[in-house]
């Protein structure tokens, strides 16, 4: 018999929680036991465990409310899901259920709670295997009825039951799982998933998907090899037509720009920082920005070049985006990086001056991304066996300028406003956004760097 699970991965605040669910479940005649990514986790070791889902077994919805209220503060409109959300503890509580497709999606289903069912019949309502283990927490004792144990140690990624076509997200998350605890999955769990339509999934919960995909994969590349081989990638057509995409063998052994992109994704996950948003932004850059090279690939003088890629790559990446997101600022930061991630290689060797930078830093809003994604780039090959190309001095010459510049982190902005001509006597005008403009480029190329200096050269140049 195995030995009970350690919760040391749990914090001291979390785990009591839990524990008083499972006490109060105890009391009342029930018993709360934790399922999923939480029970998961502390199995594969070495992941902090940050929210845990509860299934309460043999209490009804009601009497469920009436004992949890005692301790905790929750929504109660939840329990109409089947699921209590409690308040300041990342904890779901959840009552087992059935559940029957009626519609389209992965919302379209009939659900049923149903206190009496067993640990094994709740867990065949679950994906996959590895999140179909339960946990007791006041004894440590493990229930696995669909052998996720078995499976999370030989790092095989298996559907639960052929129920798991009837929620298509659960591809996606197939995709994001192989990236994360570099799951193989099962041959039969990918001829199932080729067998899922998507049927309309709504774009934020698709791009949940890809998000923890770029903030948690580690192997990156096996999340993208599952979306191919499940024949899902045909709904991302951007990504699609990077397979078979040819690119020249001196510079790129590693084959097509497919390959080539599952590399550099690889590459920037060794080198995540950490913060959320700005991870989604260079990840989603860094996977984007070949997209330019299936429409301008060419065969010229015996070698295959891709001229013009990195500006052809905006449409493209826009397109692919927009089938994920609204998100503004999504929208509006990554296409610059796919049009500029070759222009710190460009910009060093032609020995460019801090004008050139400081416009660089302008077009893409921070530099630092745009380092990461030609990073990624760069390593996203062997270039043992390539022809190299920088060896990563157009990188540290940029990250140099970009730090003594003071814009890495944030692009330039203009020092004199509107408000200083009007402080200098002058009426609003349609002059002043020329003057303004004027004075900006002039900032840019050095001429001055702070106010005094930039009112000066206003007054050399157009206050006359």
């Amino acid at each position: 018999m195995r030995a009970p699970l350690d919760f040391s991965a749990i914090p001291p605040d979390l785990l009591d929680a839990v524990r008083t669910v499972a006490s109060l479940s105890s009391e009342a005649g029930g018993r709360a036991l934790m399922v999923g990514g939480a029970v998961r986790d502390m199995l594969a070791g070495g992941t902090r465990v940050k929210d845990v889902d509860m299934e309460v077994f043999g209490i009804g919805p009601e009497r469920l409310q009436q004992i949890l209220g005692r301790r905790f503060a929750f929504d109660p409109c939840g329990i109409s899901f089947g699921v209590l959300k409690l308040h300041h503890f990342d904890i779901d509580v959840s009552l087992p259920r059935r559940e029957s497709k009626r519609g389209m999606g992965h919302k379209g289903f009939l659900v049923e709670s149903d206190p009496g069912l067993t640990v094994a019949e709740a867990a065949l309502r679950r994906d996959f295997t590895v999140n179909a283990i339960y946990c007791d927490p006041l004894s440590g004792e493990v229930e696995d009825p669909c052998g996720g144990m078995r499976d999370l140690e030989a790092g095989i990624l298996r559907h639960v039951s052929g129920k798991f076509v009837e929620d298509p997200l659960r591809v996606l998350r197939g995709m994001q799982f192989v990236a994360r605890f570099g799951l193989t999955p099962a041959p039969e769990t990918v001829a199932l998933c080729r067998t899922v339509e998507r049927e309309g999934l709504p774009p934020e919960r698709m791009f949940d998907e890809w998000a923890k995909l770029l903030t948690k994969g580690v192997k990156i590349g096996k999340g993208l090899a599952f979306l191919r081989d499940t024949g899902w990638v045909r709904y991302f057509p951007e990504l699609q037509r990077l397979i078979g995409c040819e690119q020249d063998p001196k510079w790129h052994p590693e084959g097509d720009v497919w390959s080539h992109t599952c590399m550099c994704l690889d590459a920037f996950a060794r080198h995540r920082t950490g913060d959320r948003i700005e991870d989604v932004i260079v990840g989603l850059a860094v996977l984007c920005h070949d997209f330019g090279k299936p429409a301008t690939t060419r065969h010229i003088g015996g070698h295959v070049r891709s001229l013009g890629h990195d500006e052809a790559g905006v449409k493209p990446t826009l397109s692919f985006l927009k089938r994920l997101t609204s998100e503004e600022r999504i929208l509006r930061e990554v296409p610059p990086l796919v049009r500029c991630h070759m222009q710190p290689f460009a910009l060093w060797r032609a020995h460019a001056g801090d004008g050139a930078v400081r416009r660089l830093a302008m077009k893409v809003v921070r530099i630092d991304r745009l380092l990461r994604v030609a990073r990624a780039d760069d390593e996203g090959r062997p270039l043992e066996k390539s022809g190299g190309s920088s060896c990563g001095e157009d990188l540290k010459w940029l990250a140099a300028a970009a730090e003594r510049l003071r814009i890495a982190a944030a692009a330039p902005k203009p020092i004199l406003m509107g408000r200083d001509l009007m402080a200098l006597g002058h009426r609003p005008s349609p002059q002043f956004g020329a003057w303004l403009h004027a004075c900006f480029e002039a900032q840019l190329d050095g001429a001055f760097a702070d106010h005094d200096g930039a009112v000066a050269y206003f007054k050399e140049h157009f206050a006359k």
